[in-house]
């Protein structure tokens, strides 16, 4: 019976990836606009194909290594290297996709704002629906039909852990390189064509401004869609993992609790979709209001259709106090969407461009570059305190709940690995609210170089207004969902290493406290390394825009074209270069703690990474995106506006902000689902090692 419930995901997966299609076939009939829109669209378009086609060259060889790599680790097979090969091949290719209809959506977004706002929202917003929708079919084809080939109730978790692993490692090179990409152009276009030549947001006469427009895709977009894939798919997967241990009074019940992550995801791709046709239908015209109506409406459809999820499995389960769990675990999903919600939110508040922390950093910028750092240090930090609060909350009600009706550790842990499957289980919307924010913002890029006119770069600047909001909450909302899941691995792996971690884990073990310490340093460096790419990178973009200003008085007066192709290549060359080392960090330092201190001192270790990495991963996000609007704030002519010294300070805010909230922040997600997913693809390996203890096991 459990493999007809598994046709459900199966199907849903595929009519997301057909409506995937047709929602990209209705962005692709619209205008494209006027010739010098589609030119510009044109180098954004060649610049993001090239990135990516260079990117994945290089990506091909990182896949092949580890696959052999992983063919010859002890308790892994050809079925665990196919399912890893797939993982790698579905997130390339969704974003891939879903980046090629961004793209094309950004001249005709422009286009559609000299009808109205709403037209120009239609076509942004679908036109990020199609990356939305292909990440959660990609994942629910995949995860389902690798389990329906290899199930079976103990050893299709694990081959489905692999699907998860190769997900996870091409989104770590997507979301790096990506971010390091954006934030080149970026940092380099705002210190020399804002700064210096006080140009215009999105001016043409600026060499980077296509290289800037790229990045938006590849890292907002690929980048921030592989991200959500990622932690998506490693979420069924935690949970899928738990189900095994759980201790049940009919033990023929497993299998059910088993497939109920992936049930709940297809359910949650049908909420995402009526919360996307609730958009579509939507009368008013303000885009803040459409995407949280939407993002509301597929809450409220997910908690209803989970209930008739849980009703139709309940049937198949023979044991009333099973039933009961189950319905426990249908809380769970509730408070784990609902946490997701509330940190989502919470990242707009401190962020917002209305709101008093973004407004104070704006004031502190009228006494100079020093303060307005200071402040948004501050909120930055202060900003982690509710968010961390709402993931305490979930875990405590969703351990609880489950424990306080069966009585054991698994099957509260079970629980909030349910938490996290519900928290992402309107992925598909949160990925469209992501993916809108960077078309409109080449929309509006577009509609200033094709010459639209101030009308329309203001109903464009609406559109992109609110896709900066919806991007701070889907960056909260992912640190959020990838925090709970990587919790959720955490516990998957003790169980996975049994008597060697729980009895061992202890911090008055002088091998556990080593691991724990490198955990906590773990996402200190990779932010680092990322942040450094950006300066040096965007350090050689300054040199460049300079040299064309200099070299070709021409450009500053409209009189001879800037070449964006240099810029281009400089964003390209320098990301792809950078990526290696925060790739080979994540995977390198925990098979060197499992292999050196053993189990335990791993266990401890990934404690320690997802404690430190929570706080980097919200304070970077939130100070970033904070010290963004309010430097857009003070644009829109408040506190004297464009040229004065207060905005001067605020883009030096913005900048530093930048590879905060774009390259590093968001990265670590990933970093700590990688590094959770290594620990257990190569537990095999960890416990063959001094039995568990490590190489040097016997002087701790």
């Amino acid at each position: 019976m459990e493999k007809l419930l598994l046709l459900l995901p199966l199907i849903s997966g595929v009519v997301a990836i057909l409506l995937a299609l047709y929602f990209a076939k209705l962005v692709m009939a619209e205008d494209p606009g006027n010739e010098r829109m589609q030119e510009v669209s044109g180098y954004i378009e060649s610049g993001a194909k090239t990135f990516i086609k260079v990117q994945y060259k290089v990506l091909a060889l990182f896949v092949i290594a580890l696959a052999v790599a992983l063919y010859f680790v002890p308790e892994l097979g050809i079925g665990h290297v196919i399912s890893y090969l797939i993982g790698c091949a579905g997130s390339m290719w969704a974003g891939w996709f879903g980046m090629i209809i961004g793209v094309k959506s950004n001249s005709r977004a422009a286009q559609g704002c000299t009808v109205s706002t709403k037209k120009g929202f239609d076509i942004s917003f679908f036109g990020g629906t199609v990356m939305g929708l292909a990440v959660v079919g990609v994942a629910l084809i995949g995860i389902s039909a690798i389990y329906w080939i290899l199930g079976e109730p103990t050893e299709g978790p694990l081959y489905v852990l692999g699907f998860s692993f190769g997900a996870s490692s091409i989104a770590l090179f997507m979301k790096c390189g990506g971010g390091i990409y954006t934030k080149t152009a970026d940092v380099g276009a705002d210190l020399v064509g804002k700064a210096e030549y006080n140009l215009p947001e999105d001016d043409p006469r600026n060499p980077a401004s296509i290289a800037d427009n790229v990045g938006d895709n590849v890292g907002d977009i690929a980048g921030m869609g592989s991200d959500l894939f990622d932690s998506y798919v490693a979420s069924i997967v935690a949970a899928m993992l738990l189900s095994i241990f759980l201790t049940l009074n009919d033990s023929t019940n497993r299998i059910y609790f088993t497939i109920l992550p992936i049930l709940l995801s297809a359910f949650g791709l049908f909420a995402s979709i009526i919360g996307i046709y609730a958009i579509k239908r939507w009368k008013t015209g303000d885009p803040s209001k459409l995407l949280n109506n939407g993002t509301y409406i597929a809450t409220i459809s997910f908690i209803l259709l989970a209930l008739v999820c849980v009703g139709i499995l309940s049937i198949f389960i023979t044991d009333p106090q099973d039933v009961i769990f189950l319905w426990a675990l249908w809380a769970c999903a509730a408070i784990g969407l609902f946490s997701g919600i509330v940190i989502g939110f919470t990242s707009d508040y401190y962020t917002r461009e209305d709101k008093k922390p973004t407004r104070e950093m704006a004031h502190a910028a009228q006494e100079g570059d020093a303060v307005v750092i200071l402040s948004g240090f501050s909120y930055g930090l202060v900003s982690v305190v509710p968010p961390a609060l709402g993931i305490v909350a979930a875990m405590a009600f969703s351990y609880l709940i489950p424990f306080i009706l069966v009585g054991t550790f698994t099957a509260g842990v079970f629980g909030v690995s349910i938490a996290a499957v519900g928290m992402l289980s309107i992925v598909g919307t949160i990925v469209s609210n992501d993916a809108y924010g960077p078309i409109c913002d080449n929309a509006r890029g577009i509609a200033e170089q094709g010459d639209l006119g101030e009308e329309v770069i203001r109903e464009a600047d609406r559109l992109d207004m609110a896709g900066n909001t919806a991007k701070a909450i889907t960056k909260g909302y992912a640190i959020g969902a990838a925090n709970l899941t990587v919790l959720a691995l955490l516990f998957s792996f003790s169980q996975d290493a049994g008597a060697a971690i729980t009895n061992n884990i202890n911090l008055l073990n002088v091998s556990v406290l080593i691991g724990a310490f490198i955990g906590v340093v773990a996402p200190a460096l990779f932010s680092a390394v990322l942040i450094l790419a950006v300066q040096r990178n965007a350090a050689l973009m300054v040199d460049e825009i300079r040299r064309q200003f200099e070299e070709d008085p021409g450009i500053l007066k409209g009189e001879t074209a800037a070449d964006f192709n240099k810029c281009i290549d400089i964003a390209t060359k320098g990301a792809l270069k950078e990526l290696i080392i925060p790739s080979i960090i994540s995977i390198a330092i925990p098979l060197a703690v499992g292999l050196i201190f053993g189990v335990a001192s791993l266990g401890a270790f990934l404690a320690g990474s997802i404690l430190s990495g929570f706080v980097f991963a919200i304070f970077m996000a939130n100070s970033g995106g904070a010290w963004d609007n309010a430097k857009k704030w003070i644009e829109d002519g408040n506190l004297g506006g464009k040229g004065t010294d207060a905005h001067k300070a605020s883009i030096t805010g913005d900048t530093v902000g930048d590879p905060f909230k774009d390259t590093a922040g968001p990265s670590i997600n990933t970093l700590l689902v990688v590094m959770s997913l290594t620990a257990s693809i190569f537990i095999g390996l960890f416990l063959v090692i001094g039995e568990g203890a490590g190489l040097l096991g016997a002087f701790f």
